[in-house]
């Protein structure tokens, strides 16, 4: 699901209990940040019970089905390797039998502690490690298994009973009460039969809480500036076709805003950031999202990675597969996520400028209004004249925990820069 996917929820089984499934076959499609994914099967088996229902949100981990597996898959069978091979890590816990093992959890690669609970003297064989990590058990799971061996320790014939009379869902811990704000919000009048009321449907619902979230975390400060792109339009224009036609790819106006703002970030790498408590991560890569405005409506933010090591053809490149890919529902996980910087093109609507919200982790985010053209003063050899331009408006919202006026300024005016000097003569 990607490194930074922490939980997916359930859209639907595509098999059922008793269903026989082979090894990668599809089983169930999930939804992770707005992108859908299907899920293939580990290994040939029969379905033997599904844990979690459509709409379920899961954390990344968690046990959702049990397949009964064929005979060439049995558990037997992994078990002889590690019965072979763990006489001399367990002598050598044998000696020091410490109160407290630390064992390397393969899922989430951490670690986690086995402690001693009193019932039993602290040890676990190699053995008994390896099926909790193969099975996902979690530590109080451990420390509740009833040991039959020696001093109360745990057998493997202990943890495959407790497997087996094991309940789905596993009990939760039991969760802080969060008191209600005191605040209470204005009841909605409505008039049934006429008003219509329509449900969030779960992209919209994790937009908007992921605005309200962004909101709540980042004191916002928005910057402006106005932008003469008229050499950059015009040479796009001029060439477009040309393009197109040499390259078999559409040369739309994102792939040049993009390259301005990774030159940009270059220049002003503080800007290219995140915030963790009360530290900064600065990131060496530069990954910029661009907000896309779906079929349906909702919006997503697919990711140009690495922009600062592509040319002109490559962003483009990148840019229509992204777009494409948002138009179709077909964009994966790794193609939304991970973005240190994000662009909104408000003017594709008709806006003349906007007010973003930063899209979090980020501590910036820059949109592009409208480019228009009209009546200028401009400076030439013979003195002030006035000329038909093609102007446009940048606007900044940043987050001023970290983010102050002159970084925000200078890295939106160098953006500003960047277009107005675009090069007219460079090659396609």
């Amino acid at each position: 699901m990607g490194e930074s996917i922490s939980e997916a929820t359930i859209l639907n089984w595509l098999k059922n209990v008793g269903d026989t499934v082979e090894e990668d076959e599809t089983i169930l499609e999930v939804a992770t940040d707005k992108v859908d994914s299907e899920v293939p099967s580990p290994c040939n088996g029969t379905i033997t019970e599904l844990l979690y229902n459509p709409n379920d949100v899961v954390k990344v981990g968690r046990i959702i089905a049990i397949i009964s597996a064929s005979q060439d898959q049995n558990l037997e069978d992994k078990n002889s390797e590690l019965e072979n091979n763990k006489s001399s890590d367990a002598n050598s816990l044998r000696k020091s039998k410490p109160s407290v093992l630390t064992v390397p959890k393969t899922v989430s690669k951490s670690e986690f502690k086995i402690q001693n609970t009193g019932d039993n003297d602290g040890f676990l064989s190699p053995l008994v490690i390896s099926i909790a990590q193969k099975e996902n058990l979690t530590i109080e799971e451990v420390q509740r298994i009833a040991g039959t061996g020696d001093g109360g320790r745990i057998r493997k014939s202990d943890v495959m009973l407790y497997l087996k009379n094991r309940e789905y869902p596993l009990p939760s811990k039991p969760q802080p009460i969060t008191p209600k704000p005191s605040y209470n919000p204005p009841p909605i009048s409505y008039v049934e039969g006429k008003d219509r009321i329509v449900e969030m449907d779960r992209m919209r619902t994790m937009i908007a809480d992921h605005m309200v979230y962004s909101k709540h975390t980042s004191p916002h400060v928005t910057s402006y500036i106005e932008v003469d792109v008229t050499n950059m339009v015009n040479w796009r224009n001029e060439v477009k076709l040309e393009f197109l036609e040499k390259h078999g790819e559409k040369l739309t106006f994102t792939p040049i805003f993009v390259e301005a703002v990774a030159k940009a970030i270059q220049e002003y790498p503080m800007i290219n950031v995140s915030v963790d408590g009360k530290k900064i991560i600065a990131h060496k890569d530069i990954n910029v999202g661009m907000a896309t405005a779906l079929p349906s409506g909702n919006l997503i933010v697919p990711v140009v990675r690495n922009a600062d090591e592509k040319n002109l053809l490559g962003l483009a490149k990148n840019v229509n597969h992204l777009a494409n890919n948002a138009r179709n529902n077909a964009l994966k996980p790794d193609e939304i996520g991970g973005s240190t910087f994000t662009i909104s093109n408000v003017g594709t609507f008709g806006s003349l400028m906007g007010t973003p919200i930063i899209n979090q982790p980020e501590v910036a985010i820059l949109a592009l209004g409208i480019i228009k053209k009209r009546p200028e003063v401009i400076t030439t050899e013979k003195g002030d004249e006035i000329a038909i331009r093609s102007m446009m408006y940048l606007s900044l919202s940043f987050d001023h925990r970290v983010v102050d006026g002159f970084l925000g300024g200078s890295f939106l005016r160098k953006v500003g820069d960047e277009l107005e000097a675009f090069d007219i003569n460079r090659e396609i």
